[in-house]
């Protein structure tokens, strides 16, 4: 009959340990890489609404100075809409503001206030408040010496 005797071997723990080790340095990698993923993907999330903005105020500020044109014309009115590219921003925060110098998105709940000057070129004046949530198509309108933004479509 074959005889066992214990002894007190200590590479099994050595490599135990060399385990436990390496798994703790791949979730180390992987949460690392995750974060940093994570930070890409929001960095392009907001040049992308930051892009999407800045396009679409310069579509309403181009149909401004196409109001103003009209404007010129005795007796003339004008209208045109204009798309609103949607981001992924918060837009029922949004409020559009039209003044004789500029329009101005105000953002009420982040960073992504912005502004572009008109020529106010027109022989009226510019007026306009209208909040964004949910809209499709902001309206460029001159009618009576105004120049204003509105949602609705206006009535003839």
């Amino acid at each position: 009959m074959k005889e066992f005797q214990l002894r007190r071997d200590e590479h099994a723990a050595a490599t135990e340990l060399g385990y436990v080790f390496t798994f703790l340095l791949g979730v180390l990698l992987l949460t690392m890489f995750s974060v940093w993923a994570w930070d890409i993907e929001t960095a392009t999330r907001s040049r992308w609404n930051e892009n999407a903005i800045e396009a679409n105020m310069d579509d309403i500020a181009a149909a401004i100075e196409r109001a103003d044109e009209a404007s010129r014309i005795e007796g003339a009115s004008y209208a045109e809409s204009v798309e609103w590219r949607h981001s992924e921003a918060d837009e029922s925060r949004f409020k559009l503001v039209l003044n004789d110098i500029q329009i101005s998105l105000v953002d009420e709940g982040g960073t992504l206030d912005t502004s572009v000057l008109i020529s106010g070129t027109g022989s009226g004046s510019h007026e306009g408040e209208i909040y964004l949530g949910g809209a499709d198509k902001i309206w460029v309108v001159h009618d009576n010496g105004i120049t204003s933004i509105q949602l609705d479509r206006p009535q003839s």
